[in-house]
């Protein structure tokens, strides 16, 4: 990795950690899928180096997974400059955001994930950093109390969010573009599995490579922690290549059904039709069920179940649909149960 990616957390990370920031594209032209959201981006940069300013501030939300770090560092790789990285849950005090904005040099990166779980005093420190470059700061207290406004460089934030409604409106009125990223197409995912293989130097057919593909939901990060499970036991139980019936014997062993649905979605599906007779159920009922908390279900299974249209959200909460029922192998119920609405 070059000087711009330098981070602002522990040296200590996981070799795994390690191996996906060099499995992730530097440049938007190495990036695979996203079109639209890149061509924007092109012009975006263009745009910027050609009046030697600062990028605007960017913000992107989707499921996790999808591309919103990895877009971060191609930005700053593309302007050639320096990005810093922290997240919301990170930036407990004023005083932690306002040692990060001083240490910015001009058209620098910010990059700041889970954005939505920002404190509202770090907030209101951040708006007029974002707006007017300056940096409010109160010395004293009681009558003696006095304001002082420290000019800062032009700089960007880019701030990452898988829960963009959470985002209260002030903040995210102050980003000049705001993009969502979507799953990624079949093509797109069998590509990625290929340029992840060449990286890590995994002996890999097509025929492994597309069953990796179909069944890592739609999710370059699903897909390149599928990769490294299935090189393990391509390495220990075969003859270290991935073919098409190593790949499908390693997911089966990790419980991953052709769709890339694993325990977790299965007991969704399986709860809101065996134990609710298909729903409508809650969601907090669905959690509580299945001992998961409700941020979990609704972030990381509800988004490539209904993705896939194997349930639905209605007013009075998940109903499962036909294709749920004919994935799981279970008898479509002639008639629906009519539940009372949850209190």
């Amino acid at each position: 990795m070059t000087e711009a990616n330098e981070r602002l957390t522990s040296p200590d990370r996981r070799e795994e950690d390690l191996s996906e920031l060099s499995l992730r594209p530097r440049l938007l032209a190495e990036m695979i899928g996203q079109g639209r959201v890149k061509e924007n981006l092109s012009i975006l940069i263009q745009a910027a180096k050609a009046r030697g300013e600062a990028l605007d501030h960017v913000l992107f939300y989707s499921p996790p997974g999808l591309g919103k770090t990895t877009l971060a560092h191609i930005l700053a790789n593309e302007m050639e400059v320096k990005i810093k990285v922290t997240s919301g849950p990170a930036i407990e005090r004023a005083g932690d955001l306002a040692a990060i904005l001083t240490n910015l040099q001009s058209v620098d990166i910010l990059f700041i994930d889970e954005i939505h779980r920002l404190g509202r005093v770090v907030e209101e420190i951040l708006y007029p950093a974002m707006e007017d470059y300056a940096l409010d700061i109160t010395i004293g207290k009681g009558p003696s109390a006095r304001s002082i406004r420290l000019k800062l460089p032009h700089f960007t934030v880019v701030g990452a969010t898988t829960r963009l409604a959470l985002l209260t409106a002030p903040l995210r009125s102050r980003f000049g573009a705001i993009h969502r990223l979507g799953f990624y197409e079949t093509p797109a995912m069998e590509a990625i599995v290929t340029r992840g293989a060449i990286v890590l130097q995994v002996d890999i057919n097509a025929g492994g490579t597309s069953e990796i593909a179909c069944r890592a939901r739609g999710t370059p990060r699903v897909a390149l922690r599928l990769l490294r499970r299935v090189r393990d036991y391509a390495q220990v139980r075969a003859d270290g290549c991935i073919t098409r019936s190593v790949a499908k014997e390693a997911l089966a062993l990790l419980e991953i059904d052709d769709l890339g649905l694993d325990n977790a979605d299965r007991s969704v599906l399986t709860t809101i039709i065996e134990k609710f007779h298909g729903g409508p159920v809650g969601l907090q009922t669905i959690a509580a069920s299945i001992s998961e908390e409700p941020d979990t279900v609704m972030d990381v299974v509800e988004p490539y179940l209904l993705q896939l249209g194997f349930i639905d959200r209605t007013p009075q909460g998940r109903v499962a649909t036909p294709g749920a029922y004919q994935h799981l192998g279970l008898e479509l119920p002639t008639a629906p149960q009519q539940r009372l609405p949850e209190i």
